[in-house]
Formats: structure tokens, sequence, C-alpha cells
């Protein structure tokens, strides 16, 4: 939790915050830092935070009774330790006086708060992208973990989620009936309007910029009202996290999570679960990282097999873009940018007017660096990956680091399985081509069968088109191959013999195929990845429309 200094100015409720800001420092001899939001308190005493909800009622909320507040703070316990049990310890009564209170004895409760283990300055995501420290591994492994919590996570059918919008007695009566469903077309609709009303409201000079954004955000909505509905069917509504910012993701030790999560508001958490990633993607992209973005992007999608949601992906990042200006323009007192230099403002005008859709696949033995050049290719292009190693393994039921033990020709690795991966990712880049993204298809595709049903493709989309061929020194395939499988961290399970046959069945590009090729030779690294971007954005689009060829 940051540290910055906030302006205690104590309300009527059941404790007096300055009271028990002096019992910690009283107890701890330290110093106590308050920081202070519109709903909470929070004291930062050293070792320990404590949270409490203010005693106020407002237009989304009603804080004012105390039990009210209990049952918030320790929902947002259950909530939080969904995803960090190690930050989150427990609900805590506050008793005594009003202006004499004390944590502990016996007595009636005058205050609950929320006890969190404090972390350290500069474990923020939003504090390490600031000083240059946020790197790469750290977003992926964030990805990996986010994905984990969405597939695990309560899908928010129709019962559940009426019974938790009518359970929450802390949200005014407006907003507990009447509501659109979570996640369907009418109620992703008014959440966007509501945030774009609200950036009006505490900015009105923004409402010229507002309105032509309602204007595409409206014509994105009636497009995709289909594919909103059918999401909300097949169970992609979960009980997120619902506030996945930059300052609220934390690296712990060796652990990476996220905390603070929306617990006032179940209708803010049961969300898409690409409304959810998508927060923090876009956050990343508006602090000009576009690289650290997709590097998230990669990792979440690639554990979590969700490349249908692509579709979506791209107003949810809007969306996103939305809520964070229209928090921005809550604290206009504080900025001093107008609203149509907000980064915000202008991300999500790009992000609704921008489609770059155009298909690269690799081809190459293992051990060649496909994955390696694919994965720094997204970062600078912005790229949506589907990869074979993964999608393979999601068509058998495992993990991406699972291990099946499959010999030559058998179990993932028969004709039939190849034929049904391939299959499968020819369908995955079609959705992802379709929305927009431009699209890397990440598989060894040494057959020229293979790689013609995918330039086929691009065809009938009518898109630029390219191969990147990775070759290297054999003695270095086999060397990297050797070591991959030692590690055993990769998702490829390929061993010394899958390689010896795949020198052996590769079959060469004639000449058309040759003119679509990038060739890159990794045998001494030093790539010039820019160099590889410019030559696949510079692919000429595929042709005429061809049907594809027959398996």
């Amino acid at each position: 939790m940051s540290t910055e200094p906030a302006t205690s100015a104590a309300v009527e409720g059941g404790v007096s915050i300055d009271a028990l800001r002096a019992l910690l420092q009283a107890s701890t001899g330290r110093e106590v830092a308050l920081v202070e939001t519109h709903i909470s308190w929070v004291l930062l005493d050293g070792e320990h935070a404590w949270k409490l909800k203010k005693p106020l009622t407002l237009g989304f909320l009603d804080f004012a009774r105390l039990d009210t507040r209990r049952a918030c703070c320790e929902e947002e316990l259950r909530l939080n330790r969904r995803l960090a049990p190690e930050i989150y310890l427990e609900v805590v009564g506050v008793r005594g006086e009003r202006d004499a209170p004390r944590l502990d004895g016996d007595g009636p409760a005058i205050e609950y708060a929320v006890k969190m283990r404090q972390f350290t300055d500069g474990a923020l995501f939003s504090e390490r992208l600031a000083h240059g420290r946020l790197d790469a591994d750290t977003v992926e492994r964030f990805g990996v973990r986010l994905a984990a919590f969405h597939r695990d996570a309560q899908r928010g059918d129709a019962s559940r989620c009426d019974a938790a919008q009518a359970g929450a007695a802390h949200l005014p009566a407006s907003r507990r009936r009447g509501q659109p469903r979570w996640g369907s077309a009418e109620r992703v609709r008014a959440d966007t309007a509501l945030a774009l009303d609200g950036i009006v409201a505490a900015a009105p000079a923004s409402s010229a910029q507002v309105a032509a954004l309602r204007a595409r955000f409206e014509a994105q909505a009636d497009a995709l009202r289909p594919v909103f509905d059918e999401r909300q069917r097949q169970g992609w509504i979960r009980e997120g996290h619902g506030d996945l910012h930059l300052a609220n993701v934390v690296v712990l030790d060796s652990q990476v999570t996220a905390f603070d999560c929306i617990e006032f508001d179940p209708g803010l958490r049961w969300i898409d679960v690409q409304s959810d990633a998508g927060f923090l993607a876009m956050d990343l992209l508006a602090h000009d990282r576009a690289d650290l973005a997709h590097r998230f992007l990669d990792a979440w999608l690639g554990e979590l097999g969700d490349y249908e949601g692509l579709a979506v992906l791209r107003y949810y990042l809007a969306y996103r873009a939305v809520v964070r200006e229209l928090v921005a323009s809550i604290r206009g007192a504080q900025r001093t940018d107008a609203p149509s230099d907000s980064p915000y403002a202008r991300l999500a005008s790009r992000l609704l007017e921008s489609r770059e859709p155009r298909l690269l696949i690799t081809s190459g033995v293992s051990g060649s660096g496909k994955s390696f050049v694919a994965s720094e290719l997204l970062a600078r292009t912005g790229a949506i990956r589907i990869r074979s190693d993964l999608e393979r393994k999601r068509l058998h039921g495992l993990g991406a680091r699972a291990r099946s033990h499959s010999g030559l020709d058998q179990g993932l690795y028969t004709a039939d399985a190849s034929q049904r991966t391939y299959a499968r990712l020819l369908a995955l880049a079609a959705i992802s081509l379709d929305a927009g993204w431009p699209t890397i298809v990440d598989a060894t595709f040494l057959r020229a069968r293979d790689r013609a049903r995918f330039r086929a493709l691009a065809q009938q989309r009518g898109v630029p088109f390219a191969v990147l061929e990775c070759v290297a020194d054999e003695a270095v395939l086999r060397e990297r191959v050797e070591r991959r499988l030692a590690h055993g961290a990769d998702p490829s399970e390929a061993d010394p013999g899958v390689l010896e046959r795949q020198l052996a069945q590769r079959e060469a590009f004639d000449e058309v195929e040759r003119a679509t090729a990038i060739v890159v030779d990794t045998t001494r690294g030093g790539l010039d990845v820019d160099a590889i971007a410019a030559a696949w954005r510079g692919a000429p689009a595929a042709g005429r429309a061809a049907p594809l060829p027959a398996r």
C-alpha cells in the first residue's frame, strides 16, 4: 500500500480514526501513516495495515449501519483471500469508546477493521513501473496466476447472481433490484454509459469528447450484442477481482498477486474474465508499456485458453480506459491536464478505432527458437499468439506444464492428435483475425499442407500473411532440446528422438512459400526483432480468396 499522506478529518461514526491512530502509535512505538479514500481509512503501522469503512451514505453504497460495515469487512476478507491469503489476516472488532478505542478485551464492538499484512514500499506494479523495475517475467507470472484464479472462480449463473445482488444490503435499493443481469449485453452497455455519464458530470468540459466516444461504444455494443450474451451463456461471467489496475498488483517475496478487489458492489466484480484481465493490460498500455501489456495477455490467454473472448477484449480494454478516466475526472482538482490530454481518454479512442489483422505462422524444428522469437515479436507488435504446445495439451485435458510422457506417434503425438491440434489452431486464428488482432500461430509447421491451410485463411480474410522460418545449426538444436527437457519448465515435450524425426521429415518451402518467408538464423542470438517486426508489417495481403485445402 502507498504511504502517501492523507488528510485526517474525523467524521461521525463508531470510532475516531485519529484516536485509533494514536492507539496504534502508542502500542507499536512507531509512526502510523493514514491513507484515505472516498470510502475507507487505512492505518499503516509498519507491520500491519488496518482498513476501516467510513460510516457514510453515497449514491452507490450505504455504510451507515455498523452491522453493514462488519458484513462488508467480512466480505472483503473472503474475496481477497482467494488471491492474497498471505496479506488478508482477519476482521478485528474495535471496542471501548469512540475517542478511547482498544483492540482487545471485552465489550461490544463499536467498529470493525480488516487486518492485513503491510508490504514494503516499492512492491506495487505501479511503483515498479515508475522506477523501471517491472519486467516481462513478473507480468507473465501474474498472468499465469490470474488465469488459474479465473479458471477456478465461481460462475455467474442467473440464480447465483440474483442472490448476490439481492443480498448486498449495503447497496442502495435501486442497485439491488431491477438491474440488467451481470455480463449481459444490456448490462455491459449500461455500465459503459454510467461511466461516460460520470465523466461528463465530473468534467463538463469533456462533453464533446465523451459524445464521440459514446457513439463509437454504442456502435460496437450493437455489433457485439450476440457475443456478449453468448459469453454469459457459456459461463465466462465469473466472480473476479474487478479493479485490477497497476496499484492493486503486488510482488510479495516470490509471489505476484493482486489485492483490494471490489467488495462493495458484486456487479462490479461478477464480470467477463476478459474485462477483468483487460483492466491491467489497459493500464500498462496507458503507461506506454504495450510490450508488458501484451506479454501479460499472452501468458494469461495461453494459460486460460479463452481465445474466443478476443472478440470482446478490445471493447473491454476501451471500457476500462473510460473507468480510469472517470476516476481521474472525479479527482479533477488534482489534475493538470485537460480531459482531451488524458492518456486514458486518448487510449479509449485509439482502441475503439484500431484494427490491424494480419497473420504470421512460425516454421522450424524443435529448438530452433520459434517460441522465443514469437514472444519477442508479440511484445513489439501487439499480437495475439496461439501456441501448438498449449493447445495440443488443452485438447487432451492437460495443463501447460503437465507431462503426457507420450512417445513418438503415441498419445498427444499421433497423426490424429496433430491433425486435431492444427484444426484448433486454424479455428482460433480465424477468431483472432476476425476480432482485428495481429495474430501469430506458434507451431512447427513442417508440412506444406498445414502451411497452405493458414495461407488460405489469410487469403479468405484478405489480410497480410508471412511465415517466420527459424533455423539453427543442428548441434545447437540438439543442445537446446536436451537443456529444455532437463529444465522441465517449457510446455514443449520434444526430446532428441522427436528432433531427429522432425529433421528427417520437414518439407521444404516451394517458390510461393519462399516469397512469404522471413528467415531468421537463431544460432548465435543477437536477433534484430524490430527488423523482423518491420518485415511482417510490410508483408503484402495474401491475395485472392481461396478455399481451404482438404485435410
